[in-house]
């Protein structure tokens, strides 16, 4: 039986949960496709590959902080609208030219400044959806609801990660990696009309008296924010360290397992696929890891688990399909219970203890510092992965990942066994808010 007030009745969720879970499925088919394009059509080289990634996620340093004070300053579901039409547009300018010959060995060179510069774009886009869409989600539901929602975001996004590779794989087969990035194109379309039809109005955009502050201002506030408080330091710092150690190994995973251990697209698609059943298993058994071992405790194991199981895939056979693949699944159904375990406890904290009109500035720093990581290194792994070879590459990427866990073991963190309550602060300096925001040790609800 339905809890009473579940999401499940909530239209206006719906409709953010069915257009999330369609764009996620088809994204899940272009993180396969654009680097095939580049390593099978374009014949890329590994630091190409690489540079690729970093591309994708440098606006991630570019323009967060800005897109922060934009999402603080206007109704978030206009900007969640505009980027998927935005990213759909421009994902689909590849298969257009590629469908014109733009991508071939002729125009090599054109070809991958197409991919780079769709690359950017999209990051870009993606950046201010991002923002806006962790910021809206408190707006749209209640405060005790945030968990249960970023569960339920988490769950279809877990499914749409395990149906989307082994369908790109085959799509990828039949149509070329090119052609079917229309599928990923015409999902950003239906992401945005399901926005669309959201009904409940957002609350009014706060404006100081006397008005906003200077952008510069505002992206400082929204820094010192985070880096000061106790939590969301220590949280930053940990993801943050993940992300660049998955970033290096990421740069030459897909380049390891086609020119190393010669997996076709439709093996790759298989594997990531399996893989992804972690992510969908992390997702479904959160809240019951959380109610029996704590919010704090699940922060920190969850993160430990997702590193370590990193460590497998450097150390897997070149010459044994048969056992390769296996151990390249095991790896990632581990990192993907971790994951999703770790992000909805870790979001939901965010989210729940910064006052409303924080959650543009503190969304866009937390993007700022720990997906600022990534395009660092998507370059060092794919600098590294000639002259250091791929699989010590990976390997140095694990370690990193791996090492994670420390910061939120060593933090406040660890000692909360659920959400804490927290008024919203009158300060409007941040470092007011942040101090405000930390409730004293020993309070009510630290274990």
């Amino acid at each position: 039986m339905m809890k009473r007030g579940s999401l499940w009745r909530h239209q206006d969720f719906l409709k953010l949960w069915t257009g999330e879970t369609i764009s996620v499925f088809g994204s899940s088919i272009s993180q396969l496709a654009i680097p095939l394009v580049a390593i099978s059509t374009l014949h890329a080289t590994t630091f190409q590959v690489g540079a690729l990634n970093a591309v994708e996620t440098a606006p991630f340093l570019l323009v967060a902080l800005w897109a922060g004070v934009y999402v603080d300053r206007r109704k978030r579901r206009g900007v969640l609208i505009g980027a998927d039409i935005g990213r759909a547009l421009v994902l689909g300018s590849i298969p257009v030219v590629f469908w014109l010959g733009g991508m071939d060995d002729n125009s090599r060179a054109s070809g991958l400044a197409q991919l780079y510069a769709v690359a950017l774009v999209a990051g870009i886009l993606t950046v201010f959806f991002d923002v806006a869409y962790q910021s809206y989600l408190p707006s749209l539901v209640d405060r005790e609801q945030l968990a249960e929602g970023n569960s339920k975001l988490t769950t279809t996004e877990a499914a749409a990660q395990l149906a989307g590779p082994g369908a790109a794989g085959l799509l990828i087969n039949a149509l070329k990696a090119p052609v079917a990035i229309v599928v990923d194109a015409a999902s950003f379309l239906v992401s945005a009309f399901a926005v669309g039809l959201i009904r409940k109005p957002e609350p009014e955009v706060e404006v100081p008296e006397g008005g906003h502050n200077s952008v510069r201002k505002d992206i400082s506030e929204g820094l010192r924010y985070v880096t000061r408080h106790p939590m969301l330091k220590k949280i930053a710092g940990c993801t943050g360290t993940s992300n660049l150690g998955s970033a290096m190994t990421n740069a030459v995973l897909v380049v390891f397992l086609v020119r190393e251990l010669h997996y076709s697209p439709s093996l790759l698609g298989l594997v990531f696929s399996l893989g992804s059943i972690g992510f969908l298993v992390g997702s479904v058994i959160t809240a019951r890891v959380t109610n029996w071992l704590g919010l704090g405790r699940t922060i920190v194991l969850s993160s430990g688990l997702a590193g370590f199981a990193t460590l497998v895939v450097p150390f897997v056979p070149a010459d044994n399909k048969a056992l390769s693949a296996p151990l390249v699944v095991a790896s990632s159904i581990l990192v993907g219970v971790g994951v999703p375990i770790y992000n909805i406890g870790q979001v939901s904290l965010r989210q729940a203890i910064t006052p409303t009109r924080l959650q543009g500035r503190m969304n866009a720093s937390m993007r700022f510092i720990v997906w600022g990581t990534m395009p660092l290194g998507g370059l060092i792994g794919g600098a590294l992965g000639g002259p250091l070879g791929l699989r010590n590459t990976m390997l140095v990427g694990a370690i990193l990942n791996a090492s994670c866990f420390l910061w939120v073991l060593f933090s406040p963190v660890r000692t909360l066994k659920e959400i804490p309550e927290v008024e919203e602060p009158t300060g409007t300096a941040a470092v007011d808010v942040a101090e405000a925001e930390h409730p004293p040790t020993g309070a009510a609800p630290m274990l």
